[in-house]
C-alpha cells in the first residue's frame, strides 16, 4: 500500500504590540485559522516584543496550486 506524499502551505502571522497581545485577539486568530482549515503548528513570543507569532499549515490542495501558479 502506497501513501501518497502531502505537500503543505505554511502561513506565518506576528500579533499583538510591544505592550503584549490580549488572549481573546489570540483566540480569535487561531479560531479563524481553524476555520479555514489552517493547523497551528507552533506559537513563540519573540524576546521582549511582547508580541505573538503563530505558525500554521494545512495540505497544499490542487485549487490552492492552480490559483498560485496563474498570473495576477
Amino acid at each position: 500500500m502506497t501513501e501518497e506524499f502531502k505537500q503543505w502551505e505554511y502561513r506565518v502571522q506576528t500579533i499583538g504590540s510591544m505592550f503584549g497581545t490580549k488572549d481573546q485577539n489570540i483566540e480569535a486568530v487561531l479560531n479563524e485559522w481553524g476555520i479555514e482549515g489552517w493547523e497551528v503548528t507552533h506559537v513563540y513570543t519573540p524576546e521582549g516584543s511582547g508580541k505573538v507569532t503563530i505558525v500554521a499549515k494545512r495540505p497544499l490542495t490542487r485549487e490552492v496550486r492552480r490559483s498560485r501558479s496563474m498570473p495576477q
